[in-house]
């Protein structure tokens, strides 16, 4: 259902109601589902949103870059207001969160299509454009150029090996093809198998002591054993999925890794696939990845034509797997792996219950294994070189190499790839980050920490990472910082639970009190109240982790807080008067009050 809505949608500018009345013939679906599921997703619109559609990623370093300048003059530029479609229906303006460009921000996507390194010159460029209705493929291709900006690479991105070498290595690792067979049957049949093939494949993936990139960690060996061992009803097939949808702000590695590392990521998905038994794949690519979509397809079309996907892969007996690419349609809830398999089955991206869990009852209730980009590329070298190799790189708790998406207050923000157990000090110092004040981690849902804990290491057994890396010098003020995170999270809440919904909302509004000058030691003990109800009540993981950015920052910058507390007793963030005071001054009662004032030695 989402990627026929997209499809509608990039055809038609919108889904339109004509749209869905073909649609609710066509599917025999209700016209409430269809609109239930298109309501959900931010880049799926209901109504007209103009031929042009333009949304500034509003990320905090798209804010330290200058991105609401930039946004003001585009609309004063087209006299068009944010957030609105033009008189004419030719254009809107609106914002976004991260767009995964903050190595070369500000960005923007226009009809879902990335343009970085935004300056005052390329905006009048692009009101021009928009302007004289150019059609997109006649716009300058500089324009739209994403780099992909490598300042280190190790294991991963300097990884040479041919297409098919990870899958050749773990065929080898067959005693025969007699048993190779027999193992890929009882795999799919849930039975046990003899020695070799698969297991071989999965066992050096347990002493390799994988653990899964995209920020919990799991043990992908155990993730990938309980896949295999999960019974598969009639009709049923074993399913991979590979999440493609980081959408943390400050986190872009995984858009580097499918543009030049493709093969390798889709390599490591057809090695579990061959080690869990799986027929089918899936590429979950998020909705501001659009621009990677065709050259994705080609590469899978590639590998097709070089047996390395399809039936018999290799000429092995039974190994046949193939993969397809859905688009995400702007939702960061679904980077959650739950919420990312009700969006493949074409529903909207709320998480679910669990258990069960997607390992015995995934993609359409079968059993299925959903690891990140970086953990699939990982897996196809181990499968190369073996457990030992890769556990012998990075720490005793923390195996491998772990890639850093590296942005904020530094001379050369881009990719660091570095075995684990680097220091944050020694990022900084590579990086070429000075005076440096905070370091956000992993995102809003990570850690910020403090010059003191600069000698902390990167790995699970100190500050675990999905991979961002954002540094903020002593010129940023992080209570606004905070605040641009706690606005992130109430944007991207799915509205399933009431405790998040809710809680997120009030959030926003306290550190909007603040901002505004109103704050109270009031406010910071409902900010406590608050996290303990979305660490305890919340559905799933953005609700738990919500109030992490203002905690943090409480914690470690509290001179940014107390300078907005004007009182020390309650204050409501509502003042009457002051709301009433533009009006007063446009019908010109300001005057009429002060001389009544005045007149009567008291207030009007």
């Amino acid at each position: 259902m989402v990627q026929i809505l997209r499809e509608v949608q990039e055809a038609l500018d919108w889904i339109s109601p004509e749209a869905i009345d073909l649609l609710e013939a066509l599917l025999q679906v209700p016209r409430t589902k269809i609109e239930g599921v298109a309501g959900f997703y931010s880049f799926l619109y209901l109504e007209p949103r103009g031929r042009y559609r333009i949304l500034f990623s509003d990320n905090i370093t798209d804010r330290m870059l200058g991105n609401q300048a930039l946004l003001e003059r585009l609309c004063n530029s087209l006299w068009i207001e944010p957030g609105k479609v033009s008189e004419d229906g030719l254009v809107s303006v609106d914002h976004t969160s991260c767009t995964g460009l903050c190595d070369q921000g500000p960005a923007l996507l226009v009809n879902n299509l990335a343009i970085g390194r935004l300056t005052a010159e390329r905006i009048d460029r692009i009101a021009e454009l928009v302007r004289s209705e150019t059609p997109l493929v006649d716009w300058p291709a500089e324009f739209f150029l994403i780099e992909d900006n490598i300042q280190r690479a190790d294991i991963l991105l300097a990884s040479d090996i041919k297409p098919g070498d990870a899958l050749r290595a773990a065929r080898a690792l067959a005693p025969d093809e007699g048993l190779l067979a027999s193992n890929m049957r009882s795999w799919r049949e849930g039975l046990p198998t003899g020695l070799g093939g698969p297991a071989a494949v999965l066992d050096e993936i347990k002493r390799a002591n994988l653990r899964g990139r995209g920020g919990a960690g799991f043990t992908t060996a155990l993730k990938w054993e309980a896949c295999r061992n999960a019974p598969l009803k009639a009709g049923q097939q074993r399913i991979v999925v590979c999440n493609a949808d980081e959408g943390e702000p400050g986190t872009f590695k995984d858009r580097v890794l499918l543009t030049r590392q493709a093969d390798l990521v889709i390599e490591g998905m057809t090695v579990a696939a061959y080690a869990v038994g799986a027929t089918r794949g899936f590429i979950y690519l998020r909705g501001e990845y659009r621009y990677l979509l065709d050259a994705l397809n080609a590469v899978l079309a590639r590998r097709r034509t070089e047996n390395l996907l399809g039936a018999n892969i290799l000429g092995i007996p039974g190994a046949n797997f193939d993969i397809e690419i859905h688009l995400g349609a702007g939702a960061y809830v679904c980077g959650e792996e739950s919420a990312l398999i009700e969006s493949l089955e074409g529903k909207r991206g709320t998480p679910r219950n669990r258990p069960p869990f997607p390992v015995t009852n995934g993609y359409m209730d079968q059993p299925t294994i959903v690891n990140n980009v970086e953990t699939f590329a990982a897996a196809a070298l181990i499968a190369l070189h073996g457990g030992d190799w890769y556990a012998a790189i990075g720490t005793k708790h923390s195996a491998g190499t772990k890639i850093l998406s590296v942005s904020g207050d530094c001379a050369r923000p881009g990719i660091y790839e570095y075995p684990f157990g680097v220091t944050v000090r020694q990022v900084l110092e590579d990086c070429g980050a000075s005076d440096t004040q905070a370091v956000q981690v992993s995102g809003p849902s990570g850690v910020c920490i403090a010059p003191a804990e600069f000698d902390r290491i990167i790995g699970f057994e100190d500050i675990p990472t999905a991979g961002a890396f954002t540094i903020f010098d002593t010129s940023r003020d992080m209570f606004e910082v905070a605040r641009n995170y706690v606005h992130f999270f109430q944007h991207e809440s799915c509205g399933f639970c009431t405790p998040c919904r809710v809680g997120t909302s009030l959030l926003k509004n306290l550190m909007d009190k603040l901002h505004k000058g109103c704050g109270s030691p009031y406010d910071f003990a409902e900010i406590e109240k608050l996290n303990q109800l979305l660490q305890s009540m919340s559905h799933c993981g953005l609700g738990h982790t919500a109030c992490n950015p203002v905690l943090d920052t409480i914690a470690r910058f509290r001179p940014a807080y107390d300078k907005r507390m004007m009182q020390q007793d309650f204050t409501p963030a509502f003042d009457l008067d002051q709301a009433l005071s533009q009006a007063r001054q446009m019908t010109g009662r300001d005057d009429a009050a002060a001389h009544l004032s005045t007149e009567h030695g008291g207030a009007a």
